[in-house]
Parts: C-alpha cells; structure tokens; sequence
C-alpha cells in the first residue's frame, strides 16, 4: 500500500503524452492524497497533497506535454483542478488522521485480548516429567483471541489431569463461563482423588453459575468436556468424557478412538441422569500420543461440505512428535477450510516419551 501512490503516477506520467490536447490525465492527479490517506499519516498525506498539486502545475504549464503548443497553468479548468486536489488531499489528511487513531485502538484492544487470553488459557508447560505437551488455539473471528474453547494441563500428586472443553454459544457469557470451568478445574484437579469425582465438582460448579445467572435457558448452557489423567510414570490413560468427541491415540502409525460408548452428558445436564461419569481405562505406553480437540476440528467443512477427516489425515502423516502434529493440523485445518474457519479451534496433543516406565502388568484396555 505504501507504494501505491508512486505506481499510481508512474502510471499517469506513461499515459500522459498519449492524451489529447485538450485533456490531460494530470487531472488525475487528484487522487494521490487519497490513495496516500490509506498507508501514510496526516504529515505524508499533506506532502502528498502538496506535491500533486505542484505537479498539476508542472503538467499544465509545460507546452510540450502532451503535444501542446502552449501552456496552460492559470487556465480556469486547471485551476479548478488545483483547488479540487487541494480540498481531496484536506479530507485525505483528516482520513489518515482518524485511521491512525482507530489503528492505536485496535492494536490496544489486542493486547488486551492477548493479556486476558494468556491468563484464560495460558500456554500449557512443554514437558511435565516423562509427558511432552503442545497445545493449539483457533479462532473463527479473524479479530478475535478468545473464546469458548478451552485446554489445561495440571501435574498433580495423582498423575498429570488435563482438560479441553467446548462452551456452548459465543461471545462474552462464553468466555465467563470457560473462565469459570478452568477456575474450577485448576483448583479441583489437586484435591479430587480420581476423575470421577472431579467430573461432578466440576457440574457442580457449572450448575452454581447457571443458578447465579438465571434465565429461562439456564439448562441450555452446558459445556462439552473430556478430563484425562497420566500416571507419573504413563501406562495408563484414565478418560472421563462428558458429551465431547472422543480423544484419538496415535500409537505406532495407528490411530484409533478412545470412546467406550459410556459418555456422560455435558456439563450442567449431568443431574439429569443418575451416576453419570464413568472412569475409562486405556492403554497408554512410552512413545504414544494422545491428541484431544473440539468440535470445531472435525466440523470444518471444505468446498463440497465434507467434515474435515481428522483421524484419516493424522494416520496419513505417520509419527509426528506433538508441537509438528499441532502445526501441521493448523496448517491443514485452514487449507482444507477454503472458507475460513467456521468455529474456535482447540487440540492438546501429549506424547509419553521413550525413558518412562511402563507397569509390570499390561493394563485392562477399558473399565
């Protein structure tokens, strides 16, 4: 943009000896202090101004341009046409201006977001004993920095607990109420002995704030969730899921799901059933990985409407270490997306590395 008034009268000055006599392009020149506004600030847009006008003059009042025999830099139409420049190039000015203010705006409004979303969620550590961890956060507003998708990964006395969750709905209310759920979760994850119990604090809570915020759609905001933990030393998975997409463990170049079929409703709706949460045992030796997502992985569409196939293209691209895996899942999602996302995006990919121990006894594949 910066060199698009120069290109503009580098154009002008190629066509200028082309034109008839009585109709020079310098009258074009008027567009230079608006073309100018959109890249320059007010002191490049009035240089601009400035120099248009100058070079009108120049045009106007060489008889050899453009085949004339005399000059015409006082005539009447050209000086119409100074004026006019000049008056474009005061409202160009103005234009930088208020741009340039609204530019400091929005670049304050960012990092703003960028704060609150590295308090909401803030990077999860890359290693926490034998586990590699790498998260992964997209959102389907081009302006936006959060949202209602939500990760965490927490090392506890229990083995390391993570979370990825889905808020249903957008906006603000969304965002509360992800802050609330990872509020809870960083606290409860310490002090729960097993995932079970965990689940349900964590409807506890949700069920709290729905009471708190009332409404007639207090049952309808509910967050899709999954709730893993990793012994110190791996071995086991231990999954909790509630309503949300089963996570894919990637083992060896294969790629299979973790779904029991016993999911528990999301969050808020579990006191609509009794008993809900079910604590799944799986498999999970040095050199697997475990990747967890939204919804709004698997619901990307192309161009025809086909769900984007996460477990066909992760089996496709063999073993990836998870900061590659997460990268190339970005880099896909958006091109398979022609469209532009049209959810937020959230994947947590841990890996158990080689040096851990596994148990002496194979683990039970489910509970």
């Amino acid at each position: 943009m910066r060199w698009l008034p120069v290109l503009y009268v580098a154009a002008l000055l190629a066509v200028e000896p082309l034109t008839p006599v009585d109709w020079p392009v310098s009258f074009a020149l008027i567009a230079v202090p608006l073309l100018a506004a959109f890249a320059y600030g007010p002191v490049g847009v009035a240089a601009a101004t400035v120099f248009s006008v100058v070079f009108e003059g120049v045009l106007a009042g060489t008889p050899c341009c453009a085949g004339r025999s005399v000059g015409y830099l006082w005539d009447r139409h050209y000086v119409a046409s100074y004026i006019c420049t000049a008056l474009v190039g005061t409202l160009g000015t103005v234009l930088a201006a208020h741009r340039i203010r609204r530019e400091r705006t929005l670049a304050d409004v960012r990092f703003v977001a960028d704060i609150a979303q590295r308090v909401l969620l803030r990077p999860v550590p890359h290693r926490i004993g034998h586990l590699e961890l790498e998260s992964l956060y997209l959102s389907a507003a081009a302006e936006a920095r959060i949202g209602g998708d939500l990760f965490e990964a927490v090392p506890t006395g229990y083995g390391v607990r993570l979370l990825i969750g889905d808020v249903r709905g957008k906006g603000l209310l969304a965002v509360e109420t992800a802050a609330t759920l990872l509020g809870a979760f960083r606290e409860a994850a310490y002090e729960e002995p097993d995932l079970a119990t965990l689940a349900a604090r964590m409807e506890t809570s949700m069920a709290r704030r729905a009471e708190r915020l009332g409404g007639d759609e207090t049952v309808e905001r509910f967050i899709t969730a999954i709730f893993a933990e990793i012994p110190a030393d791996g071995g086991l998975v231990y999954v909790v899921n509630c309503g949300h997409p089963p996570p894919l463990c990637l083992r060896a170049g294969e790629v299979s799901e973790l779904d029991s079929g016993r999911s528990a409703p999301p969050l808020n709706i579990g006191m609509l059933v009794p008993n809900p949460y079910h604590v799944d045992v799986y498999p999970f030796w040095p050199g697997d990985q475990l990747l967890l997502y939204t919804d709004g992985v698997t619901e990307t569409r192309d161009v025809s409407g086909t769900f984007y196939p996460l477990a066909e293209r992760v089996r496709s691209w063999g073993p990836l270490p998870p900061k590659e895996l997460l990268a190339r899942l970005h880099d896909d999602l958006l091109a398979y997306g022609q469209h532009g996302l049209q959810d937020d995006t959230a994947a947590l990919a841990v890996c158990l590395l080689p040096g851990a121990q596994p148990p002496t006894a194979p683990p039970p594949t489910a509970e």
